[in-house]
């Protein structure tokens, strides 16, 4: 959700893209004589509206047309420069979009040196190996593979996210026989949708289930690293 914007005149100034322009709404909706409700919302306040945006884009891509996918990014694209305007304007801050685009634009370069510089990788596989590689490098105070990866994801996704971490270091093996032989999404979906539906029938919590198994295999895993 956004507030909505009343199209006005901005004093006939010309911009050389619209990104340019969207920025200029933006200052101007927070600025003196702009939107009330825009000037009074800070980070956090908007965590609730970039996690509602993020889901309908995701549904634009699952399911929607064109012209509601150019919608749902436009919407996720105003909060990230809505987060942008407001750290611009906070003591203690004070960056603006061209900053996060200078960080971004860094960040990517120094994660592709076989694109940017004269490194190998040939294979996804070996860019991922390169993006650990250097991740751990920029990130020197992480003692855990698990060490940033956001809990609050949903259930199934955090699962997918930490199996690939557990099978990195040799805690897991999913190469194995599938104990589901399922060769599709659909029956995959089919089997999920028959497992929460038995958990509901005997009043169980599939989401709080799956989640109190993680953070046992996250213990797995943290202690196996302490024990190299």
């Amino acid at each position: 959700m956004t507030s909505p914007i009343i199209s006005a005149p901005l004093g006939g100034a010309e911009f050389a893209t619209e990104l340019d322009e969207l920025v200029a709404v933006m200052a101007r909706l927070r600025g003196p004589g702009g939107c009330p409700w825009d000037a009074e919302q800070s980070h956090e306040s908007l965590v609730k509206y970039l996690v509602e945006e993020t889901y309908e884009l995701i549904d634009a891509i699952e399911s929607g047309s064109r012209e509601e996918l150019l919608e749902e990014l436009g919407d996720v694209l105003y909060q990230v420069l809505f987060h942008a305007d407001l750290a611009s304007n906070t003591p203690g801050e004070e960056f603006d979009i061209n900053d996060v685009a200078a960080q971004m634009t860094a960040k990517m370069v120094g994660r592709h040196p076989h694109v940017f510089s004269d490194a190998s990788a040939d294979t996804s596989d070996d860019v991922m190996a390169v993006w650990d590689d250097l991740k751990r490098v920029e990130k020197p105070g992480r003692t855990s593979t698990l060490d940033g990866v956001p809990q609050a994801m949903p259930a199934l996704a955090l699962a997918d996210k930490i199996l690939g971490k557990a099978e990195k270091i040799g805690i897991v093996d999913i190469g194995g026989p599938a104990p589901f032989p399922v060769e599709t999404e659909a029956e995959l979906g089919s089997v999920l949708l028959a497992i929460v539906a038995s958990a509901r029938t005997q009043g169980l919590d599939a989401e709080r289930a799956l989640r109190n198994t993680l953070r046992g295999l996250q213990a797995e895993i943290r202690e196996s690293e302490v024990g190299e």
